[in-house]
């Protein structure tokens, strides 16, 4: 298979300007400043069939195409590199390594809605990636891709890159933009939707930085390459962080559709010392576990994750093998969500706590038998009852995990202790 995001990954020095375009690098970004209009750069990205690589699949072209052409106002394209899920690192190998792939797919969309300010927002904990980008940032403008008149274009364009402070939830793109503002990062009710009323009120695309490294690629090689590769509603590849109970922990890149088993047997080496694999989290923290039963048939895309009951999300696959005792991972689960929730709703603010205290209690032998009911009863009156998915993304694990390991928690709760691996 054809690598796209992690084609020149190992290349030394990748991360310069000198060694990123002795690779081809900002060939994509000039023949769209110089040659192409905005229109005939949404449609040959729509015609890609990239979708977000965030975790919602949104087709990108589409998104662009919600930015209305007419309006007053400025537009604003903000890169969100805020990778914040539990069990997720692909983003941070692109910023680390690759900061150009991923400053020069953010140009190319601020070209596609005729933007003149563009961010990129960056998680606080992630320095070395920020600086990263940061001098990316001024390489290509002492180059003079960025700025006034670029490439005698007439077009102008400013890149700033802003570290945020640390929160979860600003990787949820109206949390994102509250805190680029400058205030609380608490998520905005949608509709509006940002492409009309976004950062200061004005059009906005918030775009991921896998979504965004994937554009200089299908600039140089044409939609229609990028469609060839994946299914038919999930093109292209997708970038899979792979850790926990796995002999060859890292981040992958696979074509959208790859068996998920053969993944992770073939491609990562399987379970390592002879252990047997437990439950598997495929998309992050905030998507619902797969026993080994449910992987079997299941493909590596959109369509093929969610008929199995989780989602693709993030591509942060969580290994679990048979020593993990699955009431100490529901908790730990629910002790970071129950953290990460910014309070805006009383259903997440209340909930989420409500549904760690009981975790916490059937950990620590006082748990009772109505509580796994309770947890369920909880997760479902948090479910499509916020302003954001944040409540969806802390409910969905929850009961995932009591629903299909209620034997172990019943165990557990009964002998008032943890019995994997142990004698009862």
């Amino acid at each position: 298979m054809e690598k796209i995001l992690l084609r020149n990954i190992d290349v030394p020095d990748l991360h310069t300007l000198m060694v990123y375009k002795s690779r081809g690098g900002y060939g994509a970004w000039e023949k769209v400043v110089r040659s192409m209009k905005p229109e005939q750069l949404i449609d040959e990205v729509k015609a890609s069939g990239l979708r977000g690589r965030g975790g919602a699949g949104f087709p990108t072209g589409m998104k662009w195409g919600f930015v209305p052409k007419d309006s007053p106002k400025p537009k604003y394209l903000v890169c969100n590199a805020d990778e914040s899920e539990p069990g997720t690192f692909k983003d941070r190998l692109l910023i680390e390594k690759d900061p150009h792939a991923v400053v020069e797919g953010t140009l190319i969309a601020a070209y596609a809605i005729q933007c003149h300010t563009a961010f990129i927002y960056i998680r606080g904990e992630l320095a070395f990636g920020a600086k990263r980008l940061e001098q990316a940032v001024d390489e290509v403008a002492q180059a003079g891709s960025i700025g006034k008149n670029i490439l005698g274009s007439g077009y102008d364009l400013d890149l700033i890159v802003h570290r945020g402070a640390g929160a979860y939830i600003c990787g949820e793109e109206t949390a994102l933009l509250s805190s680029l503002e400058g205030g609380r990062g608490w998520p905005k009710v949608k509709p509006p939707f940002p492409a009309t009323h976004g950062l200061f009120g004005c059009p906005t695309v918030v775009n991921n930085v896998e979504t965004l490294a994937a554009l200089p690629w299908i600039l140089e090689h044409g939609a229609a390459a990028y469609a060839a590769m994946g299914t038919e509603k999930s093109k292209g590849t997708k970038l899979f962080s792979v850790g926990g109970h796995i002999s060859k922990p890292g981040v992958y890149e696979l074509e959208m559709g790859y068996p998920f088993k053969k993944f992770l047997e073939e491609h990562c080496g399987g379970v390592p010392n002879g252990r047997k694999l437990k439950g598997v989290i495929p998309g992050g923290g905030s998507m619902p576990v797969l026993r080994p039963d449910e992987i079997e048939k299941v493909n590596l895309d959109y369509e093929s994750v969610q008929a199995a009951g989780s989602f693709l999300g993030s591509g942060g696959v969580i290994v679990m093998d048979d020593t993990t005792c699955m009431v100490r991972a529901a908790w730990n689960l629910a002790r970071f969500f129950a953290h990460e929730s910014c309070g805006q709703c009383s259903p997440c603010r209340e909930g989420c706590h409500w549904m760690e205290k009981i975790f916490h209690r059937i950990e620590n032998g006082a748990g009772e038998k109505d509580d796994l009911d309770l947890i369920i009863n909880v997760s479902g009156n948090i479910m499509g009852n916020t302003i954001c998915p944040f409540g969806d993304a802390a409910a969905m694990p929850a009961a995932a995990f009591v629903k299909k390991y209620r034997d172990e928690f019943e165990e557990h709760i009964a002998q008032k202790r943890c019995t994997v691996g142990k004698e009862t």
